[in-house]
Parts: structure tokens; C-alpha cells; sequence
């Protein structure tokens, strides 16, 4: 029977999903694989901010009652129904503990981001030392991996509503990242995330529901497709297909900016995992994109109006800056009015870091499925700590100014939401 384009699409998201990144299944292998060795980013763990971090939030405690309850797995499907629902608990409290409702756990800000990276890190370190009872393939090993990841940043629990008399906004935001040179960094995107999800905005157009993600700062995760898998099934038609996305960030010190054009180029910093990559942005072959793939990519939001609006205190830039390789040249150019026809991108407005990456790939995403709503990529400024606590070595793992521009940035963000969503067609 012949399929059309969209129903195809709406059979391909179901796929992805079930996909084996995504999924514990199959036979275990000949013998038990042992505990594999903790990644990059689960050996900062054992150090002393984040273990203040973790103590000062009442967060200490999840993954060893993480590790206990995985002790009492019996077979692989058990495990995975431990992996899930440790996973979306630790989303869940993670987002009440931000928005106010039930114990702080401790003295750390309740806006605060980093309990929820710590902990999911403490989650995926006790799985990967865990030695089960029964056999166990390392594959689904690095599955049961995936569920607490996707579980843990709200991946795989987006509830966007039915309705006409709603606008269904979805939103992302980053770990901290930089942790080597600063083991005490926050992200104001990730924190945003926290504040926003489940939430509903009330605009001079009518309310709009928010609900957000969160993203590793992880090159191999995104040319593995978190990105589109994620996104895709909200991106289809239906009736709770969202009206409005952003992907949001930390940028630049002391302004917002709406990225215009995205580039498809990884500049190749080191990431989370100290891993750098540089080349074309990887799209995976089980994904829908756009042939052939295109150096650029746009924001769709409406910029003139975010940047137009009074959001708060921090100026919001329309940022139209990009580098290239003009067609038929070699050397990379800075343009500030964005790309020329034919050049090959080496930084969109947001770099060519993954920030640029997940503009890119969501915008990408939006064109490859024909979804024709608002949605691009905004930045945020950096956050900062108070003068007399700049050095990591010495400084304190919080203070009033940082958390007050940490709230600032938070609440900036949502007022631009809300220009977006009054400058959104109704479906």
C-alpha cells in the first residue's frame, strides 16, 4: 500500500523511538559483561564541589538509592523498569525542587541546575559499576544507560496538550559544561529548562504551555540523533504537535541574542567527554532531513519583535553575524549580515559549537518535515559569579549574585517566550 509522506513520517518516529539506543532487549551475551569503568565526566564526580553540590541540595541521596534498588534487579526487564523509573524521578524532582514545590533538601537555591547534573552522573556511574545476578550484555548495559539519560532530562516525558484554546511551546536547555576549568559552572539554559517545564504562560494571545529538555554537552550523543529522536514526535502533525519551539543556550556576557542563521560546522572544542570533533554536522541516515544537505539553516522566530519588546534587563540582539567560505574560495570570512550564496558555513551566529549544533539540527529537523511554526535558537548571557568569587580554586561553590542573575536570566527568558508566543499565528 502506498504511504504518504506523512503518514511514512509519522511510522519513521515511531521507529526511531524504539530504536537500539533507546532500548534494553535481546539476548544476553555468552558471559556477564563486569563494570565497565566510569566516563570523563562521572570521574569529576568525586570531587569536592560537586559533592557540595550534591549534599547542600538533599541530591546525595539519589544515587545510592539508585544503586540499592538496581541491586534488587533480577533480570534485565526488571532492571530496565528500575532504570526508568529512577530516571524520570530524578527529572521530576529536579523540576518541583526548582519550582518550589516539596522539601529544598538543603540551604543550595532552588533554582539551581547542577543537583540534577550531579545526581543523573552519581545514576550512571552506579550502573556502570553494577554487577547483576544475572547475564548482562555490555549493550544493554550502555541501554539501561540511555533510559536513566532520557529519563533524567525529560526526553521521554513531554506532555504537550490537546486543544485550540492553547499554544504548545517546547523548549531546551544544556548541562554545565567547562567543568575542568571551573568545576562550580551552572547553565542558565538548564535552569530555564527546570523553571519552565509543565508550565503555562499567560500572553495577550492566550496561555501557552511550556515544556523543556535538557541536552548533554556531548558530541557523539548528538551525531547518535538525541536531538531529532527527541524532537521528532512533537515536530509531526497532530493535535499536540507543538506551535513553537527554542533551543536555548549560554552565550555571550550581558545580552541575549536571536541566532538568524545556523552553520553546518563543528569547530571541534573539547566537550564534556574531552572529546573535540570538527567537520560537517552528522545526520543520521534514520532521520528525516533535507537532501542535499544545506550549509545554513534560519530562525524562524519572529526576532524583530523579541528584540523590539522590553524583556528585562538584559539588550536582545538579532544576531546576523556568521563565517564562511565564499563560493569559490578557501579562507574563512566574518560577515556580519549573515552568509552569501553557495558559501560553506564555519560558524553560524551561535559559533560552531554545539549550541550552533542543536540550532542546526532542530531548525534542519523543522524544514526536513515540513513544520511551519516559529522556532529557532536563542542565547543566553553568561553566568557569573559575585567579583570577591571568581576563583574556582578558592571560591564558594554559590553566592547572592549569582543567583540572582541566574533568576534574571531565567525570568528574561520567559518574557521573550511570551513576545514569541503573541507574535505566533493560532494554528
Amino acid at each position: 500500500m502506498h504511504r504518504s509522506p506523512l503518514v511514512r513520517l509519522g511510522v519513521l518516529a515511531a521507529a526511531l523511538l524504539a530504536s537500539a539506543p533507546l532500548t534494553v532487549g535481546g539476548p544476553a551475551s555468552a558471559a556477564a559483561a563486569p563494570g565497565a569503568a566510569p566516563t570523563v565526566e562521572e570521574e569529576r564526580l568525586t570531587g569536592p564541589v560537586p559533592q557540595e553540590i550534591l549534599r547542600r541540595s538533599g541530591f546525595d541521596e539519589v544515587a545510592p538509592a539508585f544503586a540499592r534498588a538496581l541491586a534488587g534487579a533480577r533480570s534485565l526487564p526488571e532492571a530496565r523498569q528500575v532504570a526508568t523509573d529512577h530516571g524520570r524521578r530524578l527529572w521530576r524532582r529536579a523540576v518541583d525542587r526548582v519550582q518550589g514545590r516539596g522539601p529544598a533538601g538543603g540551604d543550595l537555591s532552588r533554582d539551581d541546575d547542577r543537583p540534577l547534573y550531579w545526581a543523573r552522573l552519581g545514576m550512571t556511574r552506579a550502573l556502570r559499576a553494577w554487577q547483576p545476578s544475572f547475564r548482562l550484555a555490555e549493550r544493554d548495559r550502555a541501554a539501561l544507560v540511555a533510559v536513566v539519560e532520557r529519563g533524567s532530562r525529560g526526553q521521554d516525558s513531554v506532555e504537550l496538550p490537546e486543544g485550540r484554546g492553547v499554544r504548545r511551546v517546547l523548549v531546551t536547555g544544556f548541562d554545565p559544561f567547562q567543568l575542568d576549568s571551573d568545576a562550580r559552572r551552572s547553565n542558565p539554559s538548564g535552569a530555564a529548562a527546570l523553571a519552565l517545564d509543565g508550565t503555562t504562560i499567560t500572553t495577550a494571545s492566550g496561555p501557552a504551555r511550556v515544556e523543556a529538555v535538557v541536552f548533554p554537552v556531548r558530541w557523539t550523543d548528538f551525531a547518535e540523533g538525541t536531538v531529532e529522536r527527541t524532537l521528532l514526535p512533537h515536530f509531526l502533525p497532530g493535535p499536540r504537535r507543538v506551535d513553537l519551539f527554542t533551543t536555548i543556550s549560554q552565550g555571550r556576557p550581558g545580552r541575549f541574542d536571536v541566532e538568524r542563521t545556523n552553520g553546518a560546522w563543528r569547530g571541534g572544542s573539547p566537550d564534556n567527554a574531552g572529546l573535540s570533533r570538527t567537520g560537517t554536522v552528522p545526520v543520521p541516515r534514520d532521520v528525516p532531513t533535507v537532501h542535499p544537505q544545506p550549509q545554513w539553516t534560519t530562525t524562524s522566530l519572529p526576532y524583530a519583535a523579541i528584540t523590539a519588546a522590553a524583556t528585562g534587563p538584559f539588550p536582545v540582539h538579532d544576531n546576523t553575524a556568521v563565517t564562511e567560505i565564499p563560493a569559490g574560495g578557501t579562507d574563512p570570512v566574518d560577515r556580519e549580515d549573515g552568509p552569501t550564496p553557495g558559501s560553506t558555513a564555519r560558524a553560524g551566529g551561535g559559533g560552531d559549537y554545539l549550541s550552533n549544533e542543536i540550532a542546526y539540527r532542530a531548525t534542519l529537523l523543522r524544514d526536513a518535515v515540513g513544520l511551519h511554526v516559529p522556532g529557532g535558537h536563542l542565547h543566553t548571557p553568561v553566568l557569573r559569579f559575585a567579583g570577591d568569587n571568581t576563583d574556582p580554586a578558592t571560591g564558594r561553590v554559590t553566592d547572592p549574585e549569582f543567583v540572582r542573575n541566574r533568576e534574571a536570566i531565567t525570568a528574561q527568558i520567559r518574557s521573550v517566550l511570551t513576545v514569541a508566543v503573541e507574535n505566533t499565528p493560532q494554528r
